[in-house]
């Protein structure tokens, strides 16, 4: 119903603000601001995403919740379908979407709405760091036979498994 309402009543907004500008200031000026809050939209737009790329990898890297960086994102996409939609009403709504702190206001808000109902993890498997800064997980099965068999030829050394008198 909501959505509804929303397709029914922007299209309705923008077409009556297109009438009041235009008739104010005229069809050129009105396409070109039009345009104009498009291409600025489209750079900002370009700044904060990738801004908001970096701080997502770096908080994945470093094993934090990304969960806000996430919920900013998701903002900044819709603030960049807003902004590349022709219209005032939507330009405008977009380009509040690119301020940071109403996005913290509004990320706030939605979240004071939800409840998590169920969390589902695994106990006891969380990945360590790697001393390299790389995390590494794996499983593994221990292969290794009570008694080398003498019949069969190991060949070389692969690297990957241990045989029982390896130093390595």
């Amino acid at each position: 119903m909501w959505l509804f309402a929303i397709l029914l009543i922007v299209p309705l907004i923008e077409i009556g603000l297109f009438i009041e500008i235009g008739g104010l200031i005229g069809l050129w000026p009105t396409i070109a601001i039009v345009i104009l809050t498009a291409a600025a939209g489209t750079l900002l737009l370009r700044r904060q995403g990738l801004r908001a790329l970096v701080e997502l990898q770096s908080r994945l890297s470093e094993g934090r919740d990304p969960g806000a960086v996430l919920a900013h994102g998701a903002m900044i996409l819709i603030a960049g379908v807003l902004l590349l939609t022709p219209g005032f009403f939507t330009d405008a709504v977009g380009f509040l979407l690119l301020v940071p702190p109403i996005r913290a206001a509004l990320i706030a808000a939605a979240a004071r709405r939800m409840t998590v109902v169920h969390v589902h993890g695994r106990r006891g498997h969380a990945p360590r760091a790697h001393p390299g800064g790389r995390t590494v997980e794996g499983e593994y099965e221990d292969v290794t036979e009570a008694e080398p068999s003498p019949r069969a030829d190991p060949g070389p050394p692969s690297g990957w498994t241990r045989r029982p008198g390896d130093d390595g």
